[in-house]
């Protein structure tokens, strides 16, 4: 097998029609055909079927794609790796984050990263924690920043970072702001500001109230950046659902207030993921270092 023909293979099997792949490719049709005939007899396989529309996948054409897609992220890693070796420090770092982290501990970190290391260039992506997996699996990200709970797939090496509690917080001037004692039932009729009706927290809220015989809460809001949250919610009536770091990291301050509100408190675990057996740059691995000693000093309130 010629690792060419595979790769060829693998744009046939994405474009389902000989023709679109060889155009994709900048290839002949027959050129391409005659790669796929060469694939075949290495295999001793078939491994495409004609069909009114182009072509389909046999069995064995799918048990082949279902390993080309890891050998290509092998191939990925390889060349990636020859690059570090000749330029040293420099290179480019992907980094992924659910909204949380990635306006407390990101910044903190990339700062003294890219001061270690001026020549690395860094991209960082915000959002939910199944697409940070989706992007980690699929070679797109290096490193992700997840909630642990659930725990990703065995194929992501998932480290424990820290513990955080998230909970219920208001303007100062919302009427639950000046009780001692809030009860779920006091929540019922409140209007919400959610990062996204999918994430872990939002999801929780939603269990309590469930199984407290309440109305699903009314998100009256929901955007990913939780300066507009908190802009909002500092100006209105809104209710959020956010860690307690979060809310101290807030510049300038705004006027909120923690609810404390009985059986609505959830600990949230964040995590550093990556590629079980994948190659870590050694960007990655230094930016990793920097880190894990950053997310100890927010642990432990310095």
């Amino acid at each position: 097998m010629e690792l060419r023909d595979i790769e060829y293979f693998a744009v046939v099997a994405e474009h389902g029609h000989l023709g679109r792949a060889a155009e994709a490719l900048g290839l002949s049709t027959p050129a391409l055909s005659k790669s796929l005939r060469r694939l075949e007899k290495a295999l001793q396989a078939k491994l495409v079927a004609r069909t009114p529309k182009g072509v389909a996948l046999t069995a064995e054409g799918n048990a082949l794609l279902s390993h080309v897609r890891p050998l290509r992220l092998s191939l990925q890693d390889v060349a990636r790796e020859i690059a570090d070796l000749g330029q040293g420090r420099s290179g480019h770092l992907r980094l992924g984050s659910f909204p949380g982290p990635a306006g407390y501990l990101l910044p903190t970190a990339c700062g003294a990263f890219l001061a270690d290391a001026p020549k690395v260039t860094v991209t960082v992506t915000v959002a939910n924690n199944s697409a940070l997996v989706w992007a980690l699996r699929n070679g797109e990200l290096d490193l992700i920043l997840i909630n642990m709970v659930p725990p990703p797939d065995a194929n992501i090496v998932a480290e424990q970072l820290f513990d955080e509690e998230l909970v219920v917080y208001s303007s100062v001037n919302h009427r639950l702001a000046r009780r001692k004692r809030v009860e779920i039932a006091d929540l019922a009729q409140e209007r919400w500001a959610f990062s996204a009706l999918d994430a872990m927290p939002t999801k929780w809220v939603y269990h309590v109230f469930e199984n407290n015989g309440l109305a699903p809460p009314r998100a009256a809001l929901v955007s990913h950046l939780m300066p507009i949250r908190l802009q909002a919610i500092a100006a209105s009536d809104l209710l959020g659902f956010s860690s307690r770091r979060s809310l101290r990291q807030v510049v300038p301050p705004l006027r909120l207030k923690e609810i404390p509100v009985k059986g609505l408190m959830w600990t949230r675990r964040v995590g550093l993921g990556y590629r079980r057996n994948a190659y870590l740059s050694p960007a990655a691995r230094r930016f990793i270092e920097i880190l894990k000693s950053t997310a100890k000093e927010i642990a432990s309130g310095k």
